[in-house]
Order: structure tokens, then C-alpha cells, then sequence
């Protein structure tokens, strides 16, 4: 069976948990996009979150991803907010930058957490990246997100969140927060402290109206020696309907280089995502992939 035909072939299940399966980056380099929207040809992949901060990202490569969706929605297409180096804001006087671009991941943690912004110059950065979007697609986002998970730091989410009531409100956006036994994700650091943030960030969107995702799962430790094989399994339980799992495939090429320290472990996930043992453990879990808008 096709990977189309499986997914077909599942989605017609009603008794399977359907979730997002999310590919962050496309725009990165063009040979992480091509791997995106090849997974999204063969229904192994249902969104994807959009750099529109991202050099290589031409109306060319937006184009050839929405048109995946003629005749018949294949995938979620959503604002991927990028707010860290090596990238560079689209609005004009942001601060503080560093030799032109965002400040490291580290810096903007510390930064966002001692209040040190410009809840202004948030605001205009991020609905300015929201408007590059529709600029791009012709249309808003079905989602929005962050890279690094930006978007959940204090400061940040209210910017996000202000922007997607006012400019995104039938878009949904992406919380962090887990539904795992207690010791996987105390085990977890990095998914543990998105759990906790995640709680602000659901009862704030809650308050504006703003639809999140139930679940989310996806983080590992991104070591050469990762076995995403193994890992991935363990995404899949516990999750309710309308979770997202995130994902990184790709293919290596120079400018991704250039740009984000991920690279090999792209292609293997990829790999992962081509191979048999993918779909077969969607159904022994008891999950599809959506076929349709949420």
C-alpha cells in the first residue's frame, strides 16, 4: 500500500486518534523544503511551519508548497516565529541585535525572562512576519508557532498572542505542553520546562479566545547518537486528538549549514519518515494523520 493510500485508508477509520504531525523550518534551506513537501506527496507529514525570516524562502518555494493543497487539503501550513541568531528581523529599529541579527537563543532566554524587551518591538516584529506570510501564501497561517519554542517566553507569548487575536484569529497556535507519566517528563528537561511555560501560555490564550493543541510531543536530545527510530514511538502514546508532533526532516545542503547547527539528524529523521515501520506504528498506536483543516 501507497503511503497516500494508507492514509486514505486511515483517515476513513473513525476510530483512530488523528493528530498533526509538524515539520518546523520550511524555508531554511531548499533542501530541507524539498524534503518537507516530498514527506507531504507521500502523506507522511500534515503541516509545516514556515521561516519567513529565512533567506532562502522565495515565492517559489511558497508556491510549490501550497500547491500541495490543490484539489484536496494535504497539509497545515503555519507561521513559524522566528525571533533568534542567525536570523535577521524583518521590522525595521528591532532591539537589541547583535552584529544585524536576532541575539543567540541563550541571550533571549534571559532576556525574555527579566522582562528586558520592548513589548512594542515584539509586537511590530512579529505582525510584521505575520504580513510577510500572507504576503507570501496569499492567505493567514492555519497556525502559529515559534522557532526554539520562542513563543512561549514571557514577553513573547503575549506579543504572539495579541498579534494571532487581531491579525490570525481562525488560526490555532502551537502550546508545549506534554501528556506523559510523570517520570518521562521529569526525564525530559528540555520537554519538562516547555510543560511548565506552556501552562501560562494555555490559560492566556484561553482568555483570548485563541485555540490551542491539546497535547504536544517531540523533543529529544539532538546528539549524533539520537536513535529517532527508537524515540519515536514514544511520542505517540497517551496523546488525545489534535495533538501536534514536532518534527525536523531534511536534506543537507550548505545554506542549512550556514544557518543551524541540526543537520545529519534531519536526514535521518526523514529516513524514518520514508521507511515501512512509520505507518505501521501510526496504526498500532491507534493514530492517523488529518486529512482535512482542523
Amino acid at each position: 500500500m501507497s503511503a497516500a493510500e494508507h492514509q486514505d485508508a486511515t483517515v476513513a477509520d473513525p476510530g483512530l486518534r488523528r493528530i498533526w504531525l509538524c515539520a518546523d523550518d520550511y524555508g531554511i534551506s531548499p533542501s530541507v523544503d524539498r524534503a518537507i513537501r516530498d514527506l507531504i506527496m507521500r502523506g507522511r507529514l500534515n503541516a509545516t511551519s514556515v521561516m519567513v525570516v529565512a533567506p532562502s524562502l522565495r515565492r517559489s518555494e511558497a508556491i510549490s508548497l501550497g500547491i500541495l493543497n490543490s484539489g484536496r487539503k494535504r497539509v497545515a501550513i503555519g507561521l513559524h516565529v522566528t525571533l533568534t541568531a542567525p536570523f535577521a528581523p524583518l521590522s525595521q529599529g528591532f532591539q537589541p541585535l547583535r552584529d544585524g541579527a536576532f541575539l543567540p537563543l541563550e541571550e533571549m532566554l534571559r532576556r525574555a525572562f527579566l522582562r528586558r524587551f520592548s513589548r512594542r518591538r515584539l509586537g511590530v516584529e512579529i505582525a510584521t512576519q505575520l504580513k510577510a506570510f500572507v504576503t507570501i501564501f496569499g492567505r493567514p497561517p492555519d497556525f502559529i508557532d515559534g522557532h526554539q519554542h520562542v513563543h512561549l517566553l514571557p514577553q513573547v507569548r503575549d506579543a504572539v498572542l495579541t498579534v494571532a487575536s487581531h491579525a490570525a484569529s481562525q488560526a490555532w497556535v502551537r502550546q508545549c505542553g506534554r501528556i506523559a507519566p510523570l517520570r518521562h517528563r521529569l526525564a525530559d528537561r528540555k520537554g519538562h520546562a516547555l510543560d511548565i511555560m506552556s501552562g501560562t501560555f494555555r490559560r492566556r490564550a484561553r482568555k483570548l479566545g485563541i485555540r490551542t493543541n491539546p497535547a504536544f510531543a517531540g523533543t529529544y536530545a539532538f546528539a549524533d547518537a539520537a536513535d529517532y527510530a527508537k524515540l519515536f514511538p514514544r511520542f505517540l502514546h497517551h496523546l488525545p486528538p489534535d495533538s501536534v508532533v514536532m518534527c525536523h526532516p531534511g536534506f543537507v545542503d550548505d545554506e542549512l549549514k550556514r544557518l543551524d547547527p541540526l543537520t545529519q539528524l534531519r536526514e535521518r529523521e526523514y529516513e524514518f519518515f520514508m521507511g515501512d515501520e512509520f505507518p505501521r506504528l501510526l496504526t498500532e498506536h491507534g493514530i492517523t494523520l488529518h486529512a482535512t483543516e482542523k
